[in-house]
């Protein structure tokens, strides 16, 4: 006899869990997404042209998930906007919206869709996570309606929220999280009162969540890891890549080094917009990660990972970010350095005038030391030193000291700090060390072609980022992005 439906989902589901809690690995999966866009248009569409086009983008999604399921996954993270995309004002986003419960309910949408008002999106993902086995986490918008006695209370009587929510594989859900730190353009939303603080349970590991933007913020992101102890980030983006530091694949897992825990981060595809780059990071080297800005279609990845990332053999040492460079002088004097600017940001620079040498540069409290070997510099290929210790004021504020060593963009020393993706000049060596105010550093590699650096460097405790063998690949930039959230 056959067992019926419901009993060989749960036999499946324990199954499942049973196989997490003996290992103390997990499959992870992220799924860079090419979004199905709405038409542009300032009117609102009906509700039902609206779940139109977002089942369209399950459609694709849904696809996603279950080759992650079969490949053994135990989660898999979705982009942000993944469903019904963006080119919304806050009128022509309502029809798209669901009204979705605090978690804390215990509620099964596949299994219980009219317990609340009508929430299709919500039922559909639920059944997905369900008939799959798997935790999907999702970025949806919510809309909460509030009156006159809140103060806060837009004037169409309602909140409007960015908002991840994540499936177990029961189908429950289990967290939902609402956007805190809005980009410019994200009009038709509104933040909540208080940062929201996310994070669930599962058999492999403690996790946070959190979407795009507030990757740069204290809160929540820093709250999350540093206080909570998160082993593992699920982070739902639409990242557009900004050189030399601020693409997706190398400051995702610049991040996840440099915070020691698990980065889960899909992103949008779409290369009008500079939108790819997609990983699963771990604390010691990205495990899978995905660029591509020469075609349109999506990209699906899966990587294993520690559950607790550490307590693995391979979690980086504390590091003292400034012990190293405070302890040395400068290596050279500043008559030669220069200005110029990377992103709005005025750096101060210093040329790599030789094959190899010792470099300083300083600006405020921040001297930026660098020991080098080149393998063979190409001419007419132009390397500085660059640092920065200032407030960054352009598409949000928040407080940084960069030391870079980087390639410009021509051999006109103006051209420094611009966009540059590929490179000829190769190292021998490379040792990079700031006087940092900040523990908050992440350490960056980009090789030519947005390439990243597998295993190729590493952080000393003293705070050196140091090449452990010679660089295979010509170098565009090596980077300590520091984050001084204090002076914010």
């Amino acid at each position: 006899m056959l067992p019926s439906q419901p009993l060989l989902h749960a036999a499946v589901l324990t199954l499942t869990i049973l196989q997490a809690l003996a290992s103390d690995t997990f499959i992870a999966a992220v799924y860079e997404h090419a979004v199905i866009l709405p038409d542009a248009t300032y009117k609102p569409v009906s509700p039902d042209d609206a779940l139109a086009l977002m089942n369209k983008n399950m459609d694709v999604l849904e696809g996603a998930i279950k080759e992650a399921a079969q490949q053994g996954a135990h989660i898999i993270v979705t982009p942000e906007d993944g469903i019904y995309g963006w080119r919304f004002t806050r009128e022509t986003i309502y029809p798209y919206l669901e009204d979705i419960p605090d978690p804390s309910v215990n509620w099964i949408p596949c299994t219980d869709p009219t317990r609340f008002a009508p929430a299709p999106v919500q039922e559909r993902l639920s059944c997905i996570a369900r008939n799959n086995s798997i935790y999907v986490v999702a970025n949806i918008g919510d809309k909460k309606p509030c009156n006159s006695s809140d103060r806060h209370c837009p004037r169409d009587g309602r909140y409007q929220y960015n908002t991840n929510v994540v499936f177990d594989p029961e189908g429950k859900l289990v967290a939902r999280y609402h956007k805190y730190n809005l980009f410019m353009s994200e009009t038709q939303f509104n933040y909540p009162e208080e940062p929201e603080i996310i994070t669930f349970e599962t058999p492999f590991g403690k996790f946070g969540i959190f979407t795009c933007f507030d990757v740069l913020f204290h809160e929540p992101a820093v709250v999350l890891v540093s206080e909570l102890q998160v082993d593992t980030v699920l982070f739902p983006t639409a990242w557009m890549n900004v050189l030399p530091f601020l693409t997706a694949v190398e400051f995702h897992s610049a991040w996840a080094m440099g915070m020691g825990v698990n980065f889960l981060a899909a992103n949008t595809h779409r290369t009008s917009m500079s939108m790819t780059g997609s990983g699963i990071y771990a604390p010691d080297r990205a495990r899978k990660y995905y660029y591509n800005m020469k075609t349109e279609d999506g990209h699906l990845l899966i990587a294993e990972l520690d559950s607790h990332p550490r307590l693995s053999p391979a979690s980086p040492p504390a590091v003292n970010w400034s012990s190293y460079a405070s302890s040395v002088k400068r290596f050279s004097p500043d008559d030669h350095d220069f200005k110029g600017l990377i992103f709005h940001d005025r750096f101060t620079f210093t040329e790599l005038a030789k094959h190899e040498g010792n470099l300083t540069v300083c600006q405020k409290d921040l001297c930026c030391h660098l020991s080098y070997e080149m393998a063979g510099k190409q001419e007419d290929e132009v390397y500085v030193l660059g640092a920065f210790d200032g407030l960054h004021v352009v598409e949000g504020q928040y407080y940084l000291q960069i030391c870079t060593l980087l390639k410009c963009k021509s051999t006109d020393l103006d051209t420094c700090g611009q966009p540059v993706e590929t490179a000829q000049t190769k190292f021998e060596m490379i040792s990079l060390s700031g006087t940092f105010g900040t523990n908050y550093v992440f350490p960056e590699v980009l090789y030519s072609g947005v390439q990243l650096a597998l295993g190729d460097f590493e952080v000393l405790n003293d705070g050196r980022f140091v090449s452990k063998t010679r660089p295979t690949t010509p170098v565009v930039t090596v980077t300590l992005f520091g984050r001084w959230y204090t002076k914010d």
